[in-house]
């Protein structure tokens, strides 16, 4: 009996086990018959948004890089011709249009890559409105907290984008001056007078002034006495102007005639005379200094002064005597002196007193 029963009970267990094992495995095919249909069309249909979103991003990214190549070698073609010396800025150019591209090319990506992300999940049935509202609200804190960098960037992108300026040009950005080392989308780098570096916030350049886009000017202002001869100070400083002209490397430089422009004040112990030439950018300075040089030594040959600076000290005077400008002493003013005693007024006598005696 004791062997009997767990032998009759195995067999009646083993036999329930297995049915509800058949029973369970009958219900799961079914349902996979059922559903299979459904996996199979959601499955291909993310396969295709990906494979889609993913062509079409290396697509447009590739675009976009043959633009940003063919930019660059339509300036390699000029860089080392007079026209490329003159107008073009290899290095500015090429990380100008390196840094369009490399936002142009995150934009695609962004967008791109984030409504593939989207349509995945509305084909997996998931319910996009919350997600989207928290995003919206994480978006607004995060805008909020980042707001200076989001308005570097943004005023970086611009920048770039309308050439405000570029490598090598020397601007004076408000905060800070000098020559334009690097520019990126959030900092731009500049190099400084004295040689320091300054690091400028894009979101905080309100003004702009470029020194190096178009043309320069140089002006220069001789200072000569009254008296000379108007006539033959123009005729000197033409003179000047016209070799300088024709000289190398200046008549590079110098993008105009140098004029004559005038008298621009005219003094008691001096006269200005002003000169004004077109440069090219970032030349003037230089321009100018030379100018002065071939102008003084013209002068001095022709025997026209210079005047102005500090004034000549006269010669000092030797010191005169102090008693000079005192009188003599009066008579008056000894007492016992007779003008004395007969300017002093009579003293009265004292009432009751015998006038007869």
């Amino acid at each position: 009996m004791s062997w009997s029963a767990p032998l009759a009970a195995g067999p009646s267990s083993d036999s329930v086990t297995l049915d509800e094992a058949a029973d369970r495995a009958g219900d799961a095919a079914s349902w996979v018959e059922e559903n299979w249909a459904t996996w199979l069309g959601i499955g291909l249909r993310i396969v295709l948004i990906v494979v889609i979103a993913l062509v079409l991003r290396h697509v447009i990214r590739r675009a976009l890089t043959k633009l940003i190549d063919r930019m660059n070698r339509s300036v390699q073609s000029v860089e080392g011709t007079a026209l490329g010396g003159l107008l073009v800025n290899a290095e500015r150019r090429r990380q100008r249009s390196e840094a369009i591209g490399s936002v142009l090319r995150s934009i695609a990506s962004f967008l791109i890559m984030g409504t593939a992300a989207l349509m995945v999940l509305g084909a997996l049935n998931i319910n996009l409105a919350p997600l989207l509202a928290s995003a919206g609200v994480a978006g607004v804190a995060i805008g909020f907290g980042a707001r200076n960098l989001v308005t570097d960037f943004l005023s970086g992108v611009f920048m770039i984008l309308e050439d405000q300026y570029g490598v090598g040009d020397n601007i004076d950005a408000g905060v800070a001056s000098g020559e334009v080392i690097e520019v990126g989308l959030r900092v731009t780098k500049l190099r400084g007078d004295n040689g320091e570096i300054w690091y400028v916030r894009n979101g905080e350049v309100k003004r702009i002034a470029n020194l190096s886009q178009g043309w320069a000017t140089a002006g220069v202002d001789v200072v000569v006495r009254p008296t000379e001869d108007l006539d033959h100070v123009r005729t000197v400083i033409a003179g000047v102007a016209e070799t300088m002209a024709k000289d190398d490397p200046w008549n590079e430089r110098l993008w105009g005639p140098i004029e004559v422009l005038g008298l621009d004040s005219v003094l008691l112990d001096s006269m200005t005379v002003r000169l004004s030439a077109k440069t090219m950018p970032g030349q003037a300075l230089g321009v100018e200094r030379e100018l002065r040089w071939r102008i003084k030594r013209a002068l001095d040959e022709a025997g026209i002064r210079i005047v102005g600076g500090m004034a000549v000290e006269a010669p000092e005077e030797e010191p005169s005597d102090p008693t000079a400008g005192v009188s003599a002493p009066s008579a008056l003013s000894s007492p016992t002196s007779p003008q004395s005693m007969a300017a002093s007024p009579i003293t009265p006598a004292p009432q009751g007193a015998n006038l007869s005696k």
